[in-house]
């Protein structure tokens, strides 16, 4: 996967055609998350797409999202937002501003407010995941 920054620096040059295929084309970079992970459990509430979010944590203590959907460009900002938090400690994804590192891709204004509705709520569920681990430690 590229990195946020690459995908932003793209991303500011495209017409609004070319935004949505690059969103389909970052969807489908995503790892593929197995079936059974696809429960009631692992579903984002809110979306008006299915989206399903499993957190792993590695060895290291970084957290690793698998994620998918069944729309398109619902999985294209999964894959943005998982660009953010992919593979970091819980304490840094908590200091994370998720919104502010998605707001120079203006979702809100390029897309319509069904397919963005479940951002927040994907990423409550991401950042209440690395809460739960910081409260661990």
């Amino acid at each position: 996967m590229p990195t946020l920054e690459d995908v932003r620096d793209e991303y500011e040059f495209l017409d609004a055609d070319d935004r949505y295929r690059l969103l389909i084309d970052l969807g489908r970079q995503l790892e593929p998350m197995p079936a059974a992970l696809k429960t009631d459990a692992t579903l984002v509430r809110g979306c008006s797409a299915s989206v399903w979010v499993y957190p792993t944590r590695r060895e290291d203590g970084t957290l690793h999202f698998l994620a998918d959907s069944n729309a398109a460009i619902t999985k294209g900002i999964i894959a943005l937002v998982l660009l953010a938090v992919q593979d970091r400690a819980p304490g840094e994804i908590l200091a994370t501003d998720i919104d502010a590192s998605l707001e120079p891709f203006d979702l809100r204004r390029q897309l319509s407010s069904n397919r963005t509705q479940g951002i927040p709520n994907m990423i409550g569920l991401i950042r209440e995941t690395a809460g739960r681990y910081v409260a661990e430690a």
